[in-house]
């Protein structure tokens, strides 16, 4: 196996010498060389849309190992960022928890609660999945306001939740902290999903979503991977939540709308289906671009958004990481031509 590599390796197109691999690895180190250098020439504020960002595209990363991985498609994502946002509220404010100790607590708590929401939707494909997790998403904030938990969520007033001070006495702002903290927490999560979409379990789901009938006759647990791939998913989504309350500092039902869940579906498309760094454009998306729109036009900001939205579909049919790789190949096929 190892030989095979070596030889795909040496055979594989170069620019500037490298291969595009070498590229890739090339170009990750860069962006986590600036991603760890911009916290400290910008504003505050903007070090708080970055941190968002990334929490967005741990969200979404969550979404594409449901959707792009496992091929199951879900509008209710909103509902586990909910949860996990929640989770770590409820534990630093009423038990004085640290918050890092909160988001593996957030985490395993969307993961069973996302597993058992998968259990039943076994039954349900396409349409009618879709229209579950729907239903999942416009129950939660109502849930979440109900008397009976009003004790613990804090009903429609929420929960506010104070926001942390670096350790050791190191000289950063709160911003500046919780900006490192969501980035080391996001190259984890990115590590973790390389790692499981190129292992067999992934190579699992994969299969499970080109051909479940396949799948099923080569002896692969559909049900229990279906079921693993929703808590999994719901996990990542959870941590996300989490991040977003201690940032935001503030929870409450009507920050989970089903609007959550489209714009975690939105920046998945625009990023790229099954794309991994796709996600962090998706995260930049959602963030960005509708503050973009209202600035051309206050009273027409959906209306820009949306034509924003439809351009870049038609530019990139399959998403950031699709057009990427279209041009990369084209590169390839110019460079081997001169060749």
């Amino acid at each position: 196996m190892a030989a095979r590599e070596d030889i795909a390796e040496v055979a594989a197109p170069r620019v500037g010498g490298l291969t595009f691999p070498a590229w890739q690895r090339l170009l990750t180190v860069g962006v986590l060389i600036v991603g760890l250098a911009i916290p400290l020439f910008v504003r505050n504020f903007t070090v708080f849309q970055l941190t968002l960002v990334m929490i967005y595209a741990i969200a979404i990363l969550g979404l594409n190992l449901l959707t792009g991985i496992n091929g199951q498609f879900s509008l209710g994502h909103s509902a586990f960022y909910a949860i996990g946002a929640y989770t770590t509220a409820i534990l630093m404010d009423r038990f004085g928890v640290p918050y890092a100790l909160t988001l593996p607590v957030a985490g395993v708590i969307c993961l069973i609660a996302g597993f058992l929401f998968g259990l039943p939707a076994l039954r349900l494909e396409g349409l009618y999945l879709a229209l579950a997790t729907f239903a999942l998403a416009v129950a939660t904030p109502q849930l979440l306001k109900l008397s009976l938990f009003e004790r613990w969520t804090g009903g429609v007033q929420g929960i506010v939740i104070v926001k942390p001070d670096p350790p050791f006495g190191l000289p950063l702002s709160q911003d500046q902290w919780l900006y490192y903290f969501t980035l080391a927490v996001l190259v984890v999560m990115f590590a973790a999903a390389a790692r499981l979409i190129s292992s067999r379990t992934g190579r699992a789901l994969k299969a499970i979503r080109d051909n479940p009938l396949a799948a099923k006759a080569m002896g692969i647990d559909t049900a229990l991977y279906k079921s693993l791939a929703f808590g999994v998913s719901a996990l990542y989504t959870g941590v996300a939540g989490a991040l977003g309350a201690i940032v935001i500092q503030f929870v409450a039902p009507d920050s989970f709308t089903f609007f959550l869940a489209v714009s975690f579906l939105v920046g998945m498309v625009v990023g790229g289906v099954g794309s991994i760094p796709g996600a962090l454009i998706g995260g930049a998306f959602i963030m960005f671009v509708p503050n973009l729109a209202e600035q051309v036009s206050k009273g027409l900001a959906w209306a820009v958004y949306g034509v924003i939205l439809i351009l870049v579909i038609y530019v990139m049919p399959t998403g950031a990481a699709g057009f990427v790789r279209l041009v990369a190949g084209r590169v390839a096929r110019v460079v081997s031509s001169n060749r």
